[in-house]
C-alpha cells in the first residue's frame, strides 16, 4: 500500500470509481507530466449531495464538506490516470473551486479550505497548490461546489 493510500486509509477514506462523464468530455486528461482533472461535483456513492446555494440553502460548513467530497473525487481521478499508483502523484499544483453562493456571499476561500486542506492532509507538502475560488450564479445540477484541478506525476 503506498503512503497516499495509507493516509486515505487513516482518515477513513475510500476512493470511489470516478465519475463518468455526462456529456461530451473525458474525466482527465493527461499531457506531459501533468493531469488535468475535468470539474468535479460532490457526488457520493453515485448520489448527488450538499445541492442549493451557499448562504441560503447550504451553510459555509456544508459547504467546506461538498468541497473535500469533491477533492475525494479528484483524487479517485488522478489515481484513475496514474493506472491504480497514486505514488506516481509528485503534486497538486492547482485548485479551481467555484461555489454557487448567494449573491451577496463573498466566503469563498474558506468554503475552498475543504479541498485545499484534504490535498495537504493527504498529500503532504505535495498537497500545497495554487487556487481560484470563484463565486457562480448556478453550477450543474445544482450543486453548491464543483471542482477542477491540475496534478503532476511521474
Amino acid at each position: 500500500m503506498s503512503k497516499i493510500e495509507e493516509k486515505l486509509s487513516a482518515l477513513g477514506i475510500i476512493l470511489p470509481t470516478p465519475a463518468v462523464p455526462v456529456a461530451n468530455y473525458v474525466g482527465y486528461v493527461k499531457s506531459g507530466d501533468q493531469v488535468f482533472v475535468s470539474g468535479q461535483l460532490p457526488i457520493e456513492n453515485g448520489e448527488v449531495k450538499f445541492v442549493g446555494k451557499v448562504g441560503s440553502k447550504i451553510s459555509v460548513e456544508d459547504a467546506k464538506k461538498a468541497a473535500r467530497l469533491c477533492a475525494i473525487n479528484l483524487l479517485a481521478q488522478v489515481k484513475a490516470a496514474c493506472e491504480g499508483d497514486l505514488q506516481r502523484v509528485v503534486r497538486c499544483v492547482k485548485l479551481g473551486v467555484f461555489v454557487n453562493g448567494d449573491a451577496d456571499f463573498t466566503d469563498h476561500p474558506i468554503v475552498a479550505n475543504g479541498a485545499s486542506d484534504l490535498m495537504v492532509e493527504v498529500l503532504g507538502d505535495a498537497g500545497k497548490h495554487a487556487r481560484a475560488a470563484v463565486g457562480s450564479g448556478s453550477l450543474p445540477r445544482g450543486v453548491s461546489v464543483e471542482i477542477d484541478a491540475i496534478f503532476e506525476i511521474k
